[in-house]
This record gives C-alpha cells, sequence and structure tokens, in this order.
C-alpha cells in the first residue's frame, strides 16, 4: 500500500482523536450484536450489519435475557469505552505514566464516586453499577481487600477486560511500542494475569505502533510479533496467516475464527463457555486482540471495513470493534470514520467524543517533555561514568 500524505502528515492530535473516536464507533456498533454468530446476526438483521442498529430483542430489551436490563444498540457505548475514557482521567490527574497504583489511587475512585451517564443504563450512576464482575474485582480487590496493586489482578478471570481500555496508553507513548508495552503491562497487574494482560500491553504496542507515521496495518502486526509472548504471539501470527489471504471481511469471518480457535478457551459457543474458559495459561490467548488485528491486515487499515468486519464476526465483537476501530483511527486519523455514526453515537451516548481527545493529547504533550528531561539527565550521568 502506498501511503498518501494526508496520512503521513497527521499530527499527534489527530491520530490521538482518531484512535479515541474510532473505538468508541466500533464500541457502539459492536454493541447489539455482542455475544452472537455471524449467522445469528444476518438472520437477525437481514443481512450483515452496516452501522447503528437496535436492541437485539427490539422494545423487549428491558426485559429480555441476557441482555437485560441494558439497552445496548442505538448508538449506545458500552464499558469498553466507559472504562476507556475513566483510564484517561486518570491521566490527566497523574500528568505522566502510570502504573498500577494509580490505578489504584485513581481508576478505583473514579469508578465508585464519580456518577456519569450511562448510555446502556439510560440513568446517571457510578460507573461501577455498568462494569461487570472481572471489571469490579478492581474495587473488590484494590478498595476492599487492600491487596498489592502489582498482584491484585491474579485470580480474576482471564479476558480482554484491561486489553479493552489500554489504547490511552499506547497513545500516550505514540510511536514507541515497546514503552507501551512495558507501561501497559503494569497498568493491566491489578486486572488480569496471564493471557489477559499480555494482551493489554500487545494492544498498547499496537496503537503506539500505528501513530508511527509510516505506518501500515502490517508494520502493527510486525511490532505486535515482536513483543508478544507464549500464546498471544502464536494466536497473531497464526490470525494474521490467515487475513492475509483475505481483502474483504466477509470471506474472512470463518477463516480468522477457525484460526484463532485452537488459542481461545471460551470455545465454540461464546454464551456457554468450556470448563476450561478464561483461566490462566501460557498456551492460550484472549480471541479479541488477534481478530481485532486480523481485521485491520484485511482491511489494509480501512476505517469502515476493519470496524465492520469486527461487528459481523460477533462474538465478543464490541471489545473487537473497539479495537479495531482504535488501530485503524491511528494509522488514518478520524477522516474516515463515517462523520453521521460519530454524530448519532455522541448523541445517543450524550458522549463528547473529542474531549477526551484534547485531553489526551495535552498529557501525552507534558508526558513527552518529562521523558526528554529525564533522558537527557541519564545520558549526562551515563557518560559521566564513562569518561
Amino acid at each position: 500500500m502506498t501511503l498518501t500524505t494526508s496520512y503521513t502528515t497527521l499530527t499527534l492530535a489527530d491520530r490521538i482523536t482518531g484512535a479515541l473516536v474510532g473505538a468508541a464507533v466500533g464500541d457502539a456498533l459492536g454493541g447489539p450484536v455482542e455475544g452472537y454468530t455471524p449467522e445469528q446476526i444476518v438472520e437477525r438483521h437481514g443481512g450483515r450489519v452496516h452501522g447503528v442498529v437496535g436492541p437485539w430483542h427490539g422494545a423487549d430489551w428491558r426485559t429480555a435475557r441476557p441482555i437485560a436490563p441494558y439497552h445496548k444498540g442505538d448508538g449506545h457505548v458500552t464499558d469498553d469505552t466507559l472504562m476507556t475514557h475513566a483510564l484517561i482521567r486518570v491521566y490527566e490527574k497523574v500528568r505522566d505514566h502510570l502504573d498500577a497504583y494509580a490505578i489504584a489511587d485513581h481508576l478505583v475512585p473514579d469508578l465508585i464516586s464519580r456518577p456519569l451517564w450511562i448510555p446502556e443504563l439510560e440513568a446517571e450512576t457510578i460507573p461501577l453499577h455498568r462494569i461487570f464482575l472481572a471489571e469490579k474485582w478492581l474495587v473488590a480487590r484494590l478498595h476492599y481487600g487492600h491487596v498489592d496493586p502489582r498482584e491484585a489482578g491474579t485470580g480474576n478471570i482471564v479476558n480482554c477486560g484491561a486489553a479493552m481500555y489500554m489504547a490511552p496508553v499506547g497513545l500516550v507513548n505514540a510511536a514507541n511500542p515497546a514503552a507501551a508495552y512495558a507501561e501497559a503491562l503494569d497498568v493491566a497487574a491489578p486486572h488480569q494475569s496471564s493471557y489477559g494482560r499480555e494482551a493489554a500491553a500487545v494492544f498498547a504496542a499496537a496503537v503506539a505502533a500505528a501513530c508511527t507515521p509510516e505506518a501500515t496495518a502490517t508494520h502493527v502486526v510486525d511490532a505486535c510479533l515482536a513483543l508478544a509472548k507464549d500464546g498471544t504471539r502464536a494466536a497473531i501470527e497464526a490470525v494474521a496467516e490467515t487475513a492475509c489471504g483475505h481483502t474483504d471481511f466477509e470471506s474472512a469471518l470463518a477463516p480468522l475464527r477457525a484460526a484463532v480457535a485452537p488459542f481461545d478457551t471460551v470455545g465454540p459457543d461464546y454464551r456457554s463457555p468450556s470448563l476450561g474458559a478464561r483461566r490462566p495459561s501460557r498456551l492460550h490467548a484472549i480471541e479479541e486482540l488477534p481478530i481485532a488485528l486480523g481485521m485491520l491486515l484485511v482491511a489494509d487499515g480501512d476505517f469502515r471495513t476493519a470496524v465492520l468486519g469486527a461487528v459481523n464476526y460477533g462474538r465478543d465483537c464490541d471489545s473487537i470493534a473497539t479495537m479495531a476501530g482504535a488501530l485503524t483511527g491511528a494509522l488514518r486519523g478520524e477522516g474516515p470514520i463515517p462523520a453521521a455514526w460519530a454524530k448519532q453515537i455522541a448523541e445517543a451516548s450524550r458522549l463528547d467524543l473529542h474531549a477526551p481527545a484534547r485531553a489526551l493529547t495535552e498529557v501525552a504533550l507534558e508526558v513527552y517533555e518529562k521523558d526528554r528531561t529525564r533522558r537527557t539527565a541519564h545520558q549526562a550521568a551515563f557518560e559521566a561514568l564513562t569518561r
């Protein structure tokens, strides 16, 4: 692919805005079809999903199980976006790199004491009332259990709960995948262990790589493979190899699922997980990140193709589409994101999708200046030792 000038000259602000708006749009598009198969999605919607759709059960969403009481659809973002924005608020407070203790000191209080509008609940309440048990774990372990934040993730189910909101770590470390990987490992430690924590680090690295001026979809995946470990690396490698044989998401849906299946512990029925589901392992991987990267390759970085491929893949497709939206947005900015989708989602969710991007851009610039000062001081000290 030959990059156009418009992509190679994107600023840091452009890429942060594209990543965060893209992630929110992907999240909202995937929410109403989460948990279903591609075949069920076609049957329900009379074909593939190509934009914002309503709740799976229509007007019965308030009582229909297993969806109730969440209003998924109609442009509502889910916990993926709520957690992403919460992490950005932590960066706004700390205004530097984060670690496990920043999660205990700032993210957990935000989840339990800061009321905000929760689109899926159609009410103003604290985020704790929306996040699922794997995220409530943070509150139980850190606020009530007083566990060492660096070890608190051990014992939680291993899922994409931490990975889904790690884009801000990659954006603060824009164009430095190794630094993003290292920071996200620490940030995710209170929440996840094993391949859940690994996926969080690799996703942050992927977002950082996507911010590199000359980056392509292949460049992003190569950066992931250079850092990923164990089953996560093997899963990405298998999915990437399969994705390279496809240029449209329709033909890629089944092959990508087959490629990731040996590494996914959930099993073929997403709503009835296997006995080994979400348990620690060096051999396995979460499904969401490899598939998001696979769709990125299939789409060759195109936002619409990658996100709609993620949405129509089904299963945990809101998180897959969140990741795909963040990666394509970081690669190409906000321009390719359909403005009508972003507008509808912002209005339905009562969110300013651009305010978090402006805030994180300011923080990223400040952190870079602090890093430069620290590097200069280290360089002087080290050179003094070698004279």
